[in-house]
């Protein structure tokens, strides 16, 4: 890679995803001493597998890399077909197991390849200019091929990686130039569907709103888990109890503390210091992401970074919400500071996609 390449790459968001990293392992170390770091060792694990991900998500052209999307997009939903008779674990029929300790999480990284052919599809049926995407053939198309892997991820189901998605086509779709006119006919139709949707949701569902409107109604059975968490981060106050010190986080009352609440382990034995500074990353790393976006030197590379700042966008968002109360609770991880192998490969490729992308900009356009 030459020298103009590395100087034009937003290494801000290698530093931001590193620091989370390192704050997920301490959380991680102190949150898994019951079970002899089990979770951390694999985390480490993960990480170095990562590594070479990260790397030629990076050093090989994105343009070189969209040419295999629609091919990954035939495995993936394959995949996503294949998955949906596994035997469930938590209810979920999401994961192909490898052993006992080994699993592989398809819908993690379909966010990335549906991002990718997104792209790429978006791109092909704008040959002809931008607002070719107004087309209502065209829309429709691009809206299907969205479509089938989100409903297939419903099904599994995986309410909250489904939305995920949803976030990242939006964010694609609006930067995309699409017409005014069917933002606001799909917020219409949103509105209309949201009441027969909320009626027509598995119970299960219908009592976690519940629930988040109101813990109370259910402190020992679905309001338990935001009830603890918010205990848990109150306690921590300004500057947190001690890593091996939080009550919640030390007692088992936090379930899952490796997964859904690291957060409120951050919080409770790290403080608001350290869960403000871990909110500040998120929000730099979505803002560099969007500026990549932005800066990119072709429309391909602007879908890809602005697709991945939506994925960014809603698990920051989903997570720490739900943690504090704010937002229902939906099972989605922390990118990475959650344990998650598929879930950390996932997030390291998107970082070097970023990379890559910034990296072949011309930055020179930008400078008055």
């Amino acid at each position: 890679m030459g020298k103009k390449l590395l100087k034009n790459t937003e290494w801000v968001i290698l530093i931001v995803s590193v620091i989370l990293t390192i704050i997920g392992l301490i959380a991680l170390f102190s949150a898994t001493q019951s079970t002899e770091y089990d979770e951390f060792k694999k985390q480490l694990q993960w990480i170095a597998i990562s590594i070479p991900f990260l790397i030629l998500a990076f050093l090989i052209d994105y343009n070189v890399i969209i040419r295999f999307s629609s091919l990954a997009y035939i495995i993936l939903i394959a995949l996503l077909i294949g998955v949906l008779f596994t035997e469930p674990i938590s209810g979920a029929r999401s994961w192909f197991r490898f052993g006992e300790s080994m699993s592989f999480q398809p819908s993690e990284i379909g966010k990335v390849i549906t991002i990718l052919f997104l792209a790429f599809l978006i791109n092909k049926m704008q040959i002809r200019g931008k607002r070719e995407i107004n087309k209502i053939w065209k829309l429709l198309i691009i809206l299907i091929m969205a479509a089938i892997p989100v409903g297939l991820i419903v099904l599994e189901p995986d309410n909250g990686t489904a939305i995920a998605y949803m976030v990242a086509i939006i964010f694609m779709l609006f930067v995309s130039g699409i017409d005014k006119k069917y933002i606001i006919l799909a917020l219409i139709l949103l509105a209309i569907a949201l009441p027969i949707i909320y009626n027509n949701l598995p119970e299960y569902a219908i009592n976690r709103i519940k629930v988040f409107l109101n813990p109370d109604l259910d402190p020992r059975g679905a309001g338990y888990n935001i009830i603890q968490s918010k205990l848990a981060i109150g306690a921590g106050e300004i500057f947190g109890m001690g890593l091996f010190k939080g009550n919640q986080t030390q007692l088992g009352f936090l379930h899952p503390k490796t997964t859904d609440f690291i957060f409120s382990v951050i919080g409770e034995e790290m403080g608001f210091i350290a869960t403000g500074s871990v909110t500040i990353l998120y929000i730099v790393l979505v803002t560099k992401a969007i500026y990549v976006a932005k800066t990119a030197k072709d429309n391909i590379g602007s879908y890809i970074a602005i697709g991945i700042a939506g994925i960014f966008f809603f698990h920051m968002a989903e997570n720490i919400g739900m943690t504090i109360g704010l937002l229902p609770i939906t099972g989605v991880p922390l990118p990475f500071v959650s344990y998650g192998g598929s879930s950390l490969v996932t997030n390291f490729i998107c970082i070097g996609l970023l990379l890559n992308i910034s990296s072949r900009r011309q930055k020179a356009i930008f400078v008055e």
